[in-house]
């Protein structure tokens, strides 16, 4: 049996430079970390030739003989169908697929859905990938096997972890630049963000769409508004590396002021109340989680002035998500033979110290 999982993310700035028809043409930057939410896949042998998925988010199970030779685009199972057929598998598996965030919600759990999946058949197989590999390959998965108008920087969260300025150069090339930070900052930072659940679901290919449009005409607010947030990801970058804290939550709201000039549909009516009742009750700032439309907004809140927020917010029926940061990006959490008896799991034991001389007299 075989266990493997990969975190989601949440981004601060600089989203949606990402994109290729952005970067290609001005090089992109974005500031975001991994949070300890996450995305599971279990990999177990069968002996009858086939391989079934089954997804715990989406209810769906199915069970195919030659994936290899099917169409996949446009498919509920979509993802996992092209992981396989872009590794060439050739195996009898069970895939169960579960995550603790349902889709859709702005934490690019499609992305970090593709990371897991790589990761769990580049073991199963014996295939070795870096962490490079693994958000390279996910990403062209999605943005050219699957021609989605996607970013780059959600695989590149998933597989690495951790507090990161990803940057992506012209030539296609990216740079991830882990921020080293003192422990007390990173703390702080942690404490002061508050995520919250806008009630709506929302598919963001039709938003990056758009926005993929409208960069390819070279002109217009949108442009001028990603150059602004290009720019913000810098700044970002310096306050947290300066310890500037309370700076990062003012350049938040600069960034979504600036967010919501690139397409009419990244807000409406009811995530600008929500906003507006937060700063009312003193957050600082705070955006839309990925395209925007819906999912989780991000607030940067003083300590003092969270509970107002959350008595605000609960008022309304908005639901808090508490979360932590991540730092080890995707990871086999089990790897044994025993359970199935399945040869291509390696048995992993992790002993912690010495064993007592005592416990061993005992056990004889």
């Amino acid at each position: 049996m075989l266990i493997v999982r990969s975190p989601v993310r949440i981004s601060f700035g600089g989203g949606g430079t990402d994109l290729p028809a952005y970067f290609e043409k001005y090089g992109g930057a974005v500031l975001n970390t991994a949070i300890n939410k996450y995305f599971y896949t279990i990999v177990g042998k069968r002996t009858d030739g086939h391989i079934q998925i089954i997804s715990s988010d989406l209810r769906i199970s199915e069970t195919w003989k030659n994936i290899n030779e099917m169409s996949v685009r446009g498919t509920a199972l979509e993802i996992p169908l092209a992981v396989l057929q872009e590794m060439g598998c050739e195996v009898a598996v069970d895939i169960f697929l579960a995550s603790e965030i349902p889709p859709g919600t702005g934490l690019g759990s499609s992305a970090s859905a593709c990371v897991n999946l790589l990761q769990a058949m580049a073991t199963y197989l014996h295939v070795s990938y870096s962490k490079y590999d693994l958000a390279d390959k996910a990403f062209h998965i999605a943005n050219k096997v699957l021609e989605k108008p996607v970013g780059k920087q959600d695989e590149y969260a998933a597989a690495f972890g951790g507090l990161n300025f990803i940057t992506f150069n012209q030539d296609g090339s990216t740079r991830l630049e882990p921020l080293k930070l003192e422990p007390e900052v990173v703390d702080g930072l942690q404490r002061k963000l508050m995520l919250f659940f806008t009630g709506a679901a929302h598919h963001s290919w039709s938003i990056l769409k758009e926005q993929e449009s409208s960069m390819r005409t070279g002109e217009g607010p949108a442009l001028e508004s990603l150059h602004n947030i290009r720019e913000l990801a810098d700044r970002m970058r310096k306050s947290l590396l300066d310890g500037n804290l309370h700076e990062l939550g003012l350049l938040l709201h600069e960034g979504w002021e600036n967010k919501k000039k690139i397409s009419h549909r990244i807000s409406n009516s009811s995530i600008d109340q929500m906003y507006r009742l937060a700063l009312d009750q003193g957050a600082i700032g705070g955006k839309i989680t990925g395209a925007g439309g819906g999912g989780f907004m991000l607030l940067y809140c003083d300590e003092e002035n969270q509970p107002a927020v959350r008595e605000a917010f609960a008022s309304q029926g908005i639901r808090e998500m508490r979360f932590a940061f991540d730092f080890n990006g995707t990871r086999v959490l089990v790897n044994d033979p025993f359970i199935d008896q399945d040869e291509n799991c390696a048995s992993q034991w992790t002993f912690r110290g010495a064993i007592p001389q005592s416990a061993l007299r005992r056990a004889s």
